[in-house]
This record gives structure tokens, sequence and C-alpha cells, in this order.
């Protein structure tokens, strides 16, 4: 009876080692809540829960998800990242709300080898051991920028003054400014910056003015995206605005009033969905997602911000459904790299911004398909042809 016994008891803790780390895949998920970036942070928040509504299982089995706020600090952003993966055993990571925050965190991701969906623009970064681990929703810049740019040249525009963000997102964009600007032989005569946080920017419109542009860019987002618009309004400047997919936002307009009437933003697709083609595919995922944001949120959407958390949400999900086909167990070094390699064989997953293939080479994943101009009118945003 006794080796009975003993031989029950081995056997137990044979099957104990041997048993799966975790039966359920488990996403850590970053964003702004508080802070400066909020305004962006929130609606990402309210993007992610409309993916869960839309997809929530793989295979049948649910996929949970741990979200927590970094208050709009890169240095939580980092501190958080490393809580998920190291302390809740996370598979994989999405987030967060601004560029500096971003890519901060997936600094970290890439050091601790989990793939992750960067929901906010970033610069590149190093692949890591192993290969890549990040790839983003958001456009990359100079393909948005390329837009507007076409669109001054047909304009005539000569010359063009910049006004943005004094961070790694304004830098995004007018070093896109630039590198789109001279191709197509439009100068930029002004580089004027300002903090998220400041609360005038006089002398920078004054000395962008001064500078005669025939056009400005605008490289501010969400709520502190409207102190430039409501400032050149009171300057009397009465040139075109050209603007960028982080002012499709109702704080935006709402702050900004009929500042803000006639700017001209490249955006993605979700913007104008109803106004899209029966034939254009993005189309029908973009009215889904308002559906399941309104089912999830009690509200219909209202920014450009929230769709590039959800189409985040369904990259993620396409990778996980691959990565568990492979076998591989969630909880385990195996479990996300096999996320790692499906992320990066991602192909034509249609999106509300774009339709995503991502490979080694390519982070950004989409193409001109991810891109349309949208002009304001009336407080919303009217497709251009």
């Amino acid at each position: 009876m006794k080796n009975n016994k003993t031989l029950l008891i081995s056997a137990a803790l044979l099957l104990g080692a041997m048993a799966p780390a975790r039966a359920d895949i488990l996403v850590g998920f970053v964003t702004g809540l508080s802070g400066p970036v909020s305004s962006i942070g929130v609606p990402n928040a309210k993007g992610l829960a409309a993916g869960q509504t839309y997809i929530g299982e793989v295979d049948g089995e649910k996929v949970r998800v741990i979200q927590l706020d970094d208050g709009s600090d890169p240095a939580a952003s980092t501190r958080i990242a490393r809580k998920l993966v190291e302390q809740e055993k996370v598979d994989f990571l999405i987030g967060t709300s601004g560029a500096p925050q971003t890519l901060a965190m997936a600094t970290a991701a890439i050091e601790m080898k989990v793939p992750m969906v960067a929901v906010s623009p970033i610069a590149p970064v190093p692949a890591g051991e192993g290969g890549p681990w990040v790839v983003q929703t958001p456009q990359p810049m100079p393909l948005l920028v390329q837009g507007i740019v076409d669109h001054m040249k047909s304009r005539g525009v000569k010359t063009v003054a910049f006004i943005g963000f004094s961070d790694a997102l304004g830098d995004l964009f007018y070093n896109a400014l630039l590198q789109t600007a001279e191709a197509a032989n439009i100068k930029v005569v002004a580089n004027e910056r300002y903090a998220r946080s400041d609360n005038s920017v006089t002398a920078q419109v004054l000395r962008a003015v001064s500078a005669r542009p025939d056009a400005i860019m605008l490289g501010g987002t969400g709520t502190p995206g409207a102190l430039p618009v409501i400032t050149l309004s009171e300057r009397g400047y009465k040139g075109p605005l050209y603007g960028n997919n982080g002012m499709i936002s109702a704080d935006l307009l709402r702050l900004a009033g009929k500042s803000a009437e006639g700017i001209i933003c490249p955006t993605g697709p979700i913007t104008a969905a109803e106004q899209l083609p029966e034939s254009n595919p993005i189309r029908k995922v973009g009215l889904a997602f308002r559906a399941a944001y309104e089912k999830a949120n009690g509200e219909a959407p209202t920014d450009g911000f929230s769709p590039y958390a959800f189409d985040g949400w369904l990259v993620f999900m396409d990778a996980a459904k691959r990565a568990k086909a492979t076998g591989a167990v969630p909880g385990t070094p195996a479990f996300r790299n096999a996320l790692r390699e499906a992320l990066f064989t991602t192909k034509e997953v249609v999106g509300t911004h774009g339709v995503y293939t991502y490979t080694p080479a390519d982070r950004h994943g989409v193409d001109s398909r991810s891109r349309i101009l949208v002009q304001i009118e009336n407080g919303k945003y009217k497709l251009l042809p």
C-alpha cells in the first residue's frame, strides 16, 4: 500500500510538472487615462473595449486583458510594462497613448522579448534579439504627410510653416514634412514648437506668420492641438491650414470651434467610413467598429484614436489564433515567440485605418489604402476626392 501511495504521489508530481503553465492568453494593455495625453488615452481604452466586444475569443477561449494607466508618463510606461511581463506574465503588450510613452514601452518590450502592438506612432526601434518584436497601427508619418503635400502642390503652395509639439511626435511630423516637401519643391520656412502643457503659443504663431508662408501645417494633436488653431484665427491668419491624423478629435473640434473650419487633415478611412464606396473593405469593418464601440461604451465614437486600439486588437487576435495553432502554451517564452512570428507574417488583416500586412522589414504594414483627406466643415469631417 505504501509503495502504491508513493507511486501515486510521484505520478501526481510528474503530471503537475508537465501541466501547461496557463491555459488562457493574457494581454497587458497600457494607456494614459490621466495626465496630458488622456485625451488620446481614454479613447484608446474605449477602442480596445470595442475590440473585445467585436471579437473576444480565440478558438472558443476567452482572452484576458489587464489594463493599467501610465498617467501619460514615459517612465511609468516602462515601469508598468515591466510589471505586466515580470509579475503578471502577460503574453502580449498593447499600448500606449503618446509617442514618447509608446517608445519607452516598446523599448522595454524588446528587452523583455514580448511582442507588442503600438497604438501611437513611434520612431524606428532596434529589432532586438531574435528579430523585431514591435509593430504599430498608426500609419507612417511620411505616408500621411505626403497626402497633404500633394494637396499643397495642387494649390500652387511654394512655402509652408510648421507649428507643432516640442516632443517626439512633433519631430515625427516635422521630419515627414521636410522629407515630402523637399521632393515637391516646397520650402519649409519656419519650425515653431510648443509643449503640450503650454497655455499660449502667441510667440510661435507670430514668428510663423511673419515668415509669410503660403500655408501652415499643424503638428499638435488632441486638446492641446487646438491652441495654435485658435491663436492663428485670433491673429487674423486667412491662409490654408493643414492638420494631421491626431486632430480627428471631438475635443479639438469643441475647443477650436469655428477656428477649425477649413482645416485639411490626412487620416485613416474610418473617419469617413460611411462616405467610402461599398467596394472598399475598410467600410464594412469601419461600420462594424462603430457598432461594437457603441455596444461597449454606450456612446458613438467621435475620435480617430480609438480605432487604432481597435485595429491593434484585431491584429493581435489574428496573430494569437495562428500562434495557438502551433501548440505552444500561453504563459511561456515559446508562446511569446510564436506570437512574434505570427505577428510578422500578418497578411491583409482589414482594420478601420488600413489593411495590415507586417513583415520583419515593415513594422507599419499599411499602404495608400490607409490614407484619405478630410476637410473640417461645420464641425464635421468631409471626405475630399
